[in-house]
Formats: C-alpha cells, sequence, structure tokens
C-alpha cells in the first residue's frame, strides 16, 4: 500500500480533529512520518483514506471513534 492511501487522525487540545495526508514521494515509512509529523503526547490513529468522509460541508463537526 502506498503512504498516500493512510491518512493520521488526531484530536488537538481545542476537540478539532487533525488529518495527517502522507506523501509517496518523500522516501519515509508511514512510521518514520507519523514520529516526525504528529504530536507525541496524543493518540494517533492510521486509517485508510476512504474512512476520511469527502464531503466537507460539516468538517468542523467530524469525530473518531475506534
Amino acid at each position: 500500500m502506498a503512504n498516500s492511501d493512510s491518512r493520521f487522525i488526531y484530536t488537538n487540545d481545542d476537540g478539532s480533529i487533525s488529518i495527517v495526508v502522507p506523501s509517496d514521494n518523500c522516501g519515509l515509512t508511514l512510521d518514520q512520518i507519523k514520529d516526525k509529523d504528529c504530536p507525541s503526547g496524543k493518540t494517533v490513529y492510521t486509517v485508510n483514506k476512504s474512512a476520511i468522509p469527502t464531503d466537507r460541508s460539516f468538517r468542523n463537526a467530524w469525530t473518531y471513534s475506534e
């Protein structure tokens, strides 16, 4: 699976959700990208990009639970 098929999701201190989109061309593994680009004190979930809603109308109301 390509890096760009995955997303990293974590909850910010204000309750909003951050979604990190890994690049295929960076030469790093998914774990290396997560370590570099996601905060160490947060629970970070790795999900398939299909788990992310495509309708951005209510994106401030998005939540994630495992």
